[in-house]
């Protein structure tokens, strides 16, 4: 298979080794796994195939690193911090050059996500300094209460493909901002972001042992393992599928670690009668078809009131029709090409199983193998019926379904009929209506006219299965801290001498 060219300007960044205790270095056995372009199948690299032994040096380091670094003040921690970010905007255009390259995503799309994945190393540097205790009213006159906020300690932070910059800094911000300490499992698809912010932030005077990157793809699921598993571990953060989160939960278990999630979703994405359909379309175009498809907080299910159903399913196919198909380095190319050919099978299935049930194609549904072996058309496909996979299943493609409705009462039930709750969206001009549906829609973030919810500032995360905890925003520290109360006692004296 031959090999992808590598178009950094900053060649440093680009690392074939992990990252444990401020070294780079190769799994113990010396075994790799090849990592490729997915818009072309040429290997871009290597990395090391990482077990259970070199989990647990890594750990290992977390540990001792902790010893010193908890002890950190918020001020040191947050300079290192501020400095990382501006390391990643410095270096923008050769992170996105990476993402492009193991990612597929166009250039553009990789900017953007790494404008935002900056934004938590900026946020969090502000952060590190407002985890507050607090002064609690004692119940007996002889007693003072106060809290201290604390680092949980050491953290096994694992992180999906999709976004392989913002999945990272939205963990290892907070985390090192708490002075906590943590291994980084990097996603096998898309390993090369991960140790780049890695020497970014040894550049930005991160101690050897805070931040440690364990690289695996066949070994994955060993590595996972010995992170739930190690009682030296007190937190797992986890980005990616609910089947996998559940198992992540159950290993977890006997040594009680405390957990955040953020798992799969199946966004509504709602367009009743008064809105404003333009908006309407845009936002779904935004939202459903970026990174082709491939995000937790992606529409899934569009539901069209059918006063206006005809209208939006013609300008939504219209503007689907403009998009254009390449290599995400290719400056006029709109959308990439899938992660693999698993996803193009689950996006076919998903098709022909609408097509089947009734469903009307209106664009798209096949793949493009004259482009290379991961690229699907970006499909529309009206009056899918709630029976379809569609309506059930995450797609994680760039596949639009459309359902009709007829009530506000009826949308709502069709919407929070799911086991996951992760995002949802819907457009309306009528004000009261925007809070009736935003208070009874059963997700954990919700767009108002607008298909865009991601924001530092915002808290992150779901309801029922889509997981629990919160990235992001003011509560993302609370994550990777612990409350500690002191009571003092033989308080409430009077004065001496009076």
């Amino acid at each position: 298979m031959s090999h992808a060219v590598l178009p950094l300007s900053d060649k440093s960044l680009f690392k074939t080794q992990a990252y444990v205790n401020g070294k780079w270095v190769n799994a113990r056995s010396g075994k790799t796994f090849e990592v490729t372009d997915p818009a072309s199948n040429k290997v871009i690299g290597t990395m090391p195939e990482m077990s259970r032994d070199d989990t647990t040096t890594a750990i290992e380091a977390a540990a001792a690193a902790f010893s010193t670094f908890s002890r950190t003040t918020a001020r040191e921690r947050s300079r290192m911090l501020r400095k990382l970010y501006q390391l990643m905007t410095d270096n923008l255009d050769d992170l996105a050059k990476l993402i492009t390259l193991e990612n597929g995503k166009t250039l553009v799309e990789a900017r953007d996500e790494l404008v935002y994945s900056a934004s938590h190393f900026e946020w969090f540097s502000e952060e590190a300094c407002r985890a507050y205790g607090e002064t609690i009213a004692s119940s007996s006159a002889d007693r003072r209460i106060y809290t201290i906020k604390q680092p949980i300690g050491i953290c096994g932070l694992i992180t999906p493909w999709n976004l392989p910059a913002s999945m990272v800094s939205r963990k290892i911000g907070p985390a090192i901002a708490a002075g906590c300490t943590v291994i980084l499992k990097s996603p096998g698809e898309t390993p090369f972001t991960a140790t780049a912010l890695a020497e970014l932030a040894s550049r930005a005077g991160i101690p050897p042992g805070v931040f440690n990157v364990v690289t695996a793809l066949q070994n994955t699921v060993e590595v996972g393992a010995t992170l739930t598993s190690s009682p030296t571990v007190k937190k797992i953060s986890f980005t990616g599928s609910t089947r996998v989160g559940k198992i992540l939960m159950k290993q977890s278990a006997d040594t009680l670690k405390k957990l955040s999630f953020e798992l799969g979703g199946n966004a509504p994405f709602i367009v009743f009668d008064d809105a404003d359909l333009d908006a309407a379309v845009q936002g779904a175009i935004a939202n459903k078809f970026r990174s082709s498809g491939q995000t937790c907080v992606c529409a899934n299910r569009i539901y069209v009131q059918r006063g206006v159903y005809n209208a939006f399913a013609n300008a939504l196919t219209n503007q689907v029709n403009s998009f254009k198909l390449g290599s995400g380095f290719s400056k006029d190319v709109t959308h990439g090409p899938l992660i693999h050919d698993r996803a193009i099978s689950k996006v076919k299935e998903h098709i022909q199983d609408a097509i089947n049930q009734g469903g009307v194609l209106l664009t798209g549904g096949h793949p493009l193998p004259n482009l290379g072996p991961n690229f699907f058309q970006p499909t529309v496909i009206r009056d899918v019926p709630n029976s379809a996979l569609l309506a059930h299943e995450e797609t994680f493609g760039p596949l639009a379904g459309l359902f009709p409705f007829d009530t506000e009462a009826e949308v709502l039930q069709l919407a929070n009929d799911s086991e996951v709750g992760l995002a949802g969206y819907f457009f309306s001009k009528d004000v009261q209506r925007c809070h009736r549906v935003a208070e009874v829609l059963q997700v954990g973030m919700i767009g108002v006219n607008t298909g865009v919810v991601s924001d530092t500032a915002l808290p992150f995360g779901g309801v029922k299965e889509s997981g629990f905890g919160r990235e992001g925003s003011k509560y993302g520290i609370e994550e990777y801290l612990t409350v500690k109360a002191v009571s003092l006692g033989g308080m409430g004296q009077p004065l001496v001498g009076s």
